[in-house]
């Protein structure tokens, strides 16, 4: 089942969109929110199945559905906890600004709790008032859960996943240094994240969903050239159950709380950093990750962040070629905002 919210106030307006996402049927006389589906998901979902069967033999009206008009699945969510399961990928970033990585990093997962009071629709510009920031995007995976109580085990902890999806972590990766430097966290570095047009459940994707991960290619295009093609069930430190379980470790999480995989990031066949998809390699889910191995190679980065014009697209195919999730589909944009 795929379900989409379109841009409907500040909650959207819940629709079940068919597998080729090319129609939807409205939802609001079972549900008028995704988040209202969360909370009450056993007795909901089964109505939402429902109406996704009736969707697929044309027995109820349909409209088409355009992406353009979707917002976040979820355009407002009660928590977004961002993890960083890929550690290859955290090991080249603090490479990069000559941070050592803590051992404990490759067992213990590193979470951080970004800001959910609004994300942007997958089509939406990608807002930036100064170019100086470094604005960078992260393609990552997502999941979002029903209720998990307190000390919540792995295996309880995956059975608590209700959909899957996509996002793109916008990043402001020249502010995060002097922001971490006062041992504090991120806040300024992180604005508003984006989500694919639909979210999935787990039952809908078959084998791509296994072991507690997404499998197969997240495609990253940068400017319409191919800039990233790493599988999301590779080099995946830790599975969404170990994310879920380690978040409620000393608290609860509230129906409807979306949890980031951290940037896809897959090592090359030698077991050192990617290779750009122009040297036969996988390429990068983010620019910072490529900057730090041109650094590496060649003693500089070369890959500038992301500039006003540029445009990201994210996305991840079925065995025929047919985007699972649709396509996050982004343009940095001048916004207002004061300087650093």
């Amino acid at each position: 089942m795929k379900l989409a919210s379109l841009k409907s106030g500040r909650d959207g307006r819940l629709v079940v969109v068919s597998d080729d996402l090319a129609w939807y049927a409205g939802a609001a006389h079972v549900a008028p929110t995704l988040q209202a589906a969360l909370d009450d998901w056993e007795r909901i979902a089964p109505a939402l199945e429902v109406l996704a069967t009736d969707l697929a033999h044309e027995a109820i009206p349909r409209e088409r559905f355009h992406e353009r008009d979707a917002a976040s699945p979820l355009p407002r969510a009660y928590q977004w906890a961002d993890g960083s399961a890929y550690v290859n990928h955290v090991a080249l970033v603090r490479k990069a600004r000559a941070a050592e990585m803590p051992e404990s990093f490759w067992h213990d997962p590193l979470v951080y709790q970004g800001g959910s009071d609004g994300f942007l629709g997958p089509r939406d510009p990608i807002p930036l008032a100064d170019e100086a920031w470094g604005c960078d995007m992260e393609a990552e995976v997502v999941v979002v859960t029903g209720d998990v109580p307190q000390g919540c085990r792995r295996d309880d902890a995956l059975a608590s996943i209700r959909l899957v999806g996509l996002t793109n972590d916008v990043s402001l990766r020249n502010l995060i240094p002097g922001e971490l430097g006062k041992g504090f966290g991120f806040f300024q570095s992180k604005p508003a994240s984006a989500m694919s047009p639909v979210f999935v459940t787990p039952d809908a994707l078959g084998d791509r969903w296994k072991d507690g991960n997404l499998h197969g290619a997240l495609n990253v295009d940068l400017n319409g050239k191919p800039f990233g093609r790493a599988d999301a069930g590779v080099d995946m430190t830790f599975d969404f159950g170990t994310l879920i379980a380690h978040l409620a470790k000393t608290r609860s999480l509230g129906a409807g709380t979306i949890v980031g995989s951290g940037t896809v990031s897959n090592r090359d066949e030698g077991g050192g950093p990617g290779k750009p998809i122009a040297e036969g390699g996988l390429g990068y889910s983010c620019i910072a990750e490529v900057r730090t191995v041109e650094t590496i190679l060649r003693g500089k980065p070369e890959t500038p962040f992301l500039k006003h014009g540029d445009t990201v697209r994210i996305w991840m195919d079925d065995d025929r070629r047919h985007p699972i999730f649709g396509v996050i589909e982004q343009t940095v944009a001048p916004s207002a905002g004061g300087a650093a």
